[in-house]
């Protein structure tokens, strides 16, 4: 079927032969792309539904990003954290700004912006809040998906993140995703902090019951623990917002941000909070060589532009609607739910007709690309440059595949 398709199978042969299988993708070669489509080495081209996790949420090379990084490239690209370049001031100040914080701390990854907010937290939490030495705790959720370090899948749920990479990392209390109860009832004096997704991409785009956030946040404020946001996915505009919190009005005391931030040029990310939280760090406790480089910074300033003219955010709730409306007609016809907000949505399909992944690859027969996710799942989650008559040909490719 998929095989069918191809008509370069060597390259996924050679890709295969000279890498760890710790991925599964679909039969496709990229070689280049623009705005929200994507060709292949034989000029077949691709809707990308995907945006590379939210991280191109600009899509591809949005102008305005590359021409940042043309002019940054000519001019300087590393000096690491010993010295202070032209570019890091900007950044810091104009995210801090975005985020309502004081302080920002420029990392690479997601999963280093997760593992600096677990070591602030628990830095808090001994020098603040009173922790007794080596007891800090932090509550985090099932079906969480927070990265893949040996300290992060400590605390997964999601067996093929977490089985064989032991022994895990203490410190983390589980608790069930949108249960307010449980989340209270797990906090006790050597809780230093809450780490959630506003809402948890990896597990289908599911979405907390309403109430839930603000109720974190009364929690933690009572219990005067910290509420760590994970918007590394939710965030820059992906749900119509600037970041999924806003949605219930909730200000978390610490972002952890990512993908977007670097327009898909190069990986930045970031934790944003306030004096009282990240001042706890002294030079030499906590850094990255390429933290805060001179080229991410260049790129992700524009990208803090770019969101704080609000048009992303308008378009993604405007885009996301008429999204949103197309895939629920689909449910009773191979759609069995819709979950989501914004330009991102989860789609459980029925499971008798096909698992995720066959549909994935019958999408992509037809030019669309997606991703499937535990058994009968698919993500959608493409960039906000996209058009109405480009969505609406996703959702009729969809309806096209569940027909059969």
């Amino acid at each position: 079927m998929i095989d069918d398709m191809l008509r370069t199978p060597e390259a996924i042969r050679d890709a295969e032969r000279w890498t760890a299988h710790n991925y599964h993708p679909l039969p496709v070669v990229i070689s280049s792309a623009e705005g929200s489509w994507l060709t292949d080495v034989d000029g077949r081209r691709y809707l990308d539904c995907l945006a590379g996790y939210s991280a191109l949420n600009f899509g591809h090379r949005h102008p305005t990003l590359i021409a940042a990084a043309h002019a940054q490239l000519d001019r300087l690209t590393l000096t690491s954290r010993a010295f202070v370049h032209d570019q890091f001031a900007d950044f810091c100040r104009e995210l801090a700004e975005l985020c309502r914080k004081d302080l920002v701390l420029p990392m690479n990854t997601g999963a280093e912006a997760v593992e600096t907010g677990i070591k602030v937290a628990r830095k808090w939490g001994y020098q603040v809040k009173g922790v007794a030495p080596g007891q800090a705790n932090i509550v985090v959720a099932e079906g969480n998906f927070h990265g893949r370090t040996t300290t992060i899948v400590s605390f997964s749920t999601d067996e093929d993140a977490r089985a064989d990479f032991g022994p895990y990392t203490p410190g983390f209390t589980v608790v069930p995703y949108g249960d307010l109860d449980a989340l209270a009832a797990a906090i006790d004096e050597n809780t230093v902090a809450v780490l959630i997704e506003p809402i948890q991409g990896e597990q289908g785009v599911v979405v907390p019951p309403e109430g839930y956030l603000p109720g974190v946040r009364r929690v933690c404020t009572e219990q005067n623990v910290l509420f760590i946001a994970d918007e590394i996915q939710s965030g820059l505009g992906r749900t119509g917002d600037t970041f999924a919190c806003d949605h219930e009005g909730v200000t978390p005391d610490m972002y952890l941000l990512g993908k977007a931030l670097g327009g898909g040029i190069v990986p930045v990310s970031a934790v944003a909070a306030n004096a009282d939280v990240l001042g706890v760090l002294r030079p030499g406790q906590h850094g990255s060589t390429f933290g805060g480089n001179p080229l991410a910074c260049a790129v992700a300033t524009e990208v803090v532009r770019l969101l704080a003219t609000g048009e992303f955010q308008r378009r993604s709730t405007e885009l996301g609607a008429r999204l949103h409306a197309g895939l629920r007609s689909l449910v009773g016809r191979g759609l069995v739910a819709v979950r989501g907000r914004g330009l991102w949505a989860g789609l459980d399909i029925d499971p008798a007709l096909m698992s995720g992944r066959e549909a994935c690859e019958r999408l992509a027969e037809r030019g669309v690309l997606a991703k499937d996710t535990h058994g009968a799942t698919i993500r959608l989650a493409p960039p906000l440059v996209i058009t109405e008559e480009e969505i609406d040909h996703a959702v009729a490719q969809l309806a096209a595949v569940l027909a059969g």
